[in-house]
């Protein structure tokens, strides 16, 4: 099974290239096995996974509350600007945080401007929605539309639905 998700996150990436957010997103519960498959995909590419909960958590040790909201984005910048292409992001959970008061979709989103970006997301897609958390969980997102590629850890992807669309259409 990871060999196809890995499969799907290659074609995911070929997809983005031509977008607006360059962005890839590897949904699935915690424990899934997303961190696995990054990790074989950073090795393929000749990239590594950033620990984003590590790299962050150090840059923002010293700053007070009010620098670390303002100065998050641009360090997020800084640590993706530093990385190989593509970009693969582990390990979110310092995003979510409700005091950075930060959303995390739209950090992602910046990032992957002028860049591939692949990053994990502790989550499900239901219903065509993008969930991060439980209902009633402070952390807890929901996002309708997401201008983004979506592997998801059962086997589904965005770059299949929309190859159908073209097919169909």
């Amino acid at each position: 099974m990871h060999l196809a998700i890995h499969e799907k996150l290659k074609r995911s990436l070929q997809a983005a290239e031509g977008l607006y957010h360059r962005l890839v997103l590897l949904v699935g519960a915690t424990g899934s096995g997303k961190t696995g498959v990054l990790r074989g995909l950073a090795e393929e590419f000749g990239s590594s996974v950033v620990n984003v909960n590590l790299a962050l958590s150090g840059e923002l040790l010293e700053l007070t509350a009010k620098q670390r909201s303002l100065r998050l984005p641009g360090i997020l910048d800084q640590i993706a600007n530093q990385a190989q292409a593509p970009v693969v992001l582990d390990n979110l959970e310092i995003l979510f945080d409700k005091d950075l008061q930060q959303d995390p979709l739209r950090l992602l989103q910046s990032i992957s401007r002028n860049r591939t970006v692949v990053a994990s997301w502790n989550g499900i897609v239901n219903s065509g929605r993008l969930l991060y958390a439980e209902t009633g969980h402070p952390e807890y997102r929901s996002y309708d539309s997401v201008d983004a590629l979506i592997v998801g850890m059962d086997g589904t992807a965005t770059v299949d639905s929309e190859k159908k669309d073209r097919e169909a259409g």
